[in-house]
């Protein structure tokens, strides 16, 4: 991947508008972002190959349409990682929503499973972790990034400027808190 200088001015430029560094962009930071998705979509049935391109591609348009002040790479996917989230609880609510609830398929072609054969756990876990960033906002977002991007202690703790042994306290008390509420 490319180093973290381009990047960081790639998203600065994106931020201004820049369309021309948004074709720049997406080839540079695409596999870093399909792996989040396929993080994502790793709870797929067997037998059953899910592709997270259309989460990749959906995350990707609503975080460059987005009137932010990039920081840097890890800001960009920190805030992937919360986009993605958003788009799986949208389309689990959409799940629910359904009528007739059996054969119809939600529109976005990679789909977690989880998120389609039990999308009321998957929109319950997502109001409790709402609630727990309420009452403690870094536990809740180690829970984030670590339950729906995959990333590891060490990079959770680049991403929130703490110790890998800090995300990890962290991530075992917030489990701890969620098991309780759902």
């Amino acid at each position: 991947m490319a180093g973290q200088p381009e990047i960081t001015q790639l998203l600065e430029q994106v931020g201004r508008g820049d369309g021309k560094a948004i074709d720049e962009l997406m080839p540079i930071v695409y596999d870093e972002l399909r792996r989040l998705a396929a993080y994502s979509v790793r709870s797929e049935r067997q037998g059953h190959t899910l592709q997270p391109t259309a989460l990749v591609n959906e995350a990707f348009l609503r975080l460059v349409g987005q009137k932010t002040a990039w920081q840097n790479r890890t800001h960009f996917f920190a805030v992937a990682a919360s986009s993605m989230r958003r788009i799986l609880v949208d389309y689990a609510r959409q799940k629910l929503a359904e009528k007739r609830g059996g054969g119809e398929q939600i529109p976005l072609e990679d789909t977690l499973v989880f998120v389609r054969e039990r999308p009321r756990e998957f929109i319950a876990i997502d109001e409790a972790l709402d609630e727990l960033a309420v009452a403690d906002p870094r536990r809740a977002r180690v829970v984030e990034l670590r339950f729906f991007a995959g990333l590891s202690n060490e990079e959770i703790a680049g991403v929130l400027g703490v110790h890998s042994n800090t995300v990890l306290r962290d991530w075992n008390l917030a489990r701890a808190w969620l098991r309780t509420r759902i």
